[in-house]
């Protein structure tokens, strides 16, 4: 099943996907030709798939695991309703979903 996601780019510029149920939204984006790096793979060994959370959005994912939060410590710009993108399964309950790209992201393979 096919669900439409929108990311907010850098530069404000709102990029809608779809994304199938049962991907992460790391993979999503970096489909979409977004600069989520993700460097550790999902293995929550660094903070480069870090994405800002619509706040009507945030309470409906389930709660990030204490390793994820962690990792969002080291994350630039991190706020309350951050999350590591590679932690989000999509679901059909996220249809609609509206994450940002903090403006400090850069991806290094793009470099």
């Amino acid at each position: 099943m096919s669900i439409t996601i929108t990311f907010i780019d850098q530069s404000g510029k709102r990029v809608e996907t779809a994304a199938e149920t049962g991907d992460n939204l790391l993979r999503a984006g970096q489909a979409a030709g977004l600069p989520l790096e993700g460097t550790c793979e999902g293995q929550m060994a660094c903070s480069t798939c870090h994405v800002i959370v619509a706040p009507e959005w945030f309470d409906r994912l389930p709660p990030a695991a204490e390793e994820e939060e962690d990792m969002l410590d080291f994350a630039a710009g991190a706020r309350r309703t951050s999350r590591l993108s590679c932690q989000i399964e999509l679901t059909a309950d996220l249809d609609g979903l509206t994450v940002t790209i903090p403006a400090t992201s850069a991806d290094a393979r793009r470099m």
